[in-house]
């Protein structure tokens, strides 16, 4: 399945000269977060596929005015196609903006996934907005990543972490990393992968 990747800010190539030969085989887009509204509405109808999003630090108005015909997948586990999508948004607390947390914060908020997680039997694709701690990650505060995830990556080897937050031209030119079996990517602008 060809998956176009999105994350932190709204690529010219794809909003301003958007060409529907370019993503013809794109049967699904996910957003790691920090994307205004109307570009995801946008991806979703353009490219006719399905969205799924989790919120990242800037998506305050994603409360009172979600993108339209998109699906949150935060705090779920969402199966398409035979896939298993487990989604985390937000990223570490550094102001009192919504979706941010503490390392303890994100911890209770994944042990409340629990029974999901083991109905599910685990999941194939963790998407966050922030990476993991120390995989691809920054060193301030903000852009640091969460413990908890690589624990879930430890236990339940998926296949692929998709994350954004940590934007590339950060310094940390890395799309791509190994950790155990999952390949991580950063969503950072936009990524077509097969998944």
């Amino acid at each position: 399945m060809k998956v176009l990747l999105v994350s932190d800010i709204e690529s010219k190539y794809i909003w301003d000269y958007f060409d529907r030969e370019r993503f013809k085989d794109i049967e699904l887009i996910i957003s790691c977060g920090d994307l205004k509204e109307s570009y995801l509405e946008f991806l979703t109808t353009m490219i006719r596929a399905p969205l799924f999003y989790v919120p990242g630090n800037h998506d305050k108005n994603y409360i009172k005015n979600p993108p339209g015909g998109c699906t949150n997948i935060d705090n779920s586990i969402v199966m398409y196609k035979g896939i298993r999508f487990l989604g985390v948004g937000g990223s570490h607390k550094y102001n009192d903006g919504p979706f941010q947390y503490t390392q303890k914060g994100m911890i209770k908020r994944i042990k409340r996934l629990k029974f999901k997680l083991w109905k599910n039997k685990g999941f194939d694709v963790l998407v966050t907005h922030s990476p993991g701690r120390w995989l691809g990650d920054g060193d301030d505060l903000c852009h640091q990543g969460f413990v908890v995830f690589n624990e879930l990556l430890e236990k339940y080897s998926p296949k692929f972490f998709f994350h954004g937050h940590q934007h590339l031209n950060y310094g940390n030119d890395k799309r791509i990393i190994s950790y155990g079996q999952t390949t991580i990517i950063n969503a950072y602008n936009y990524y077509i992968i097969d998944i």
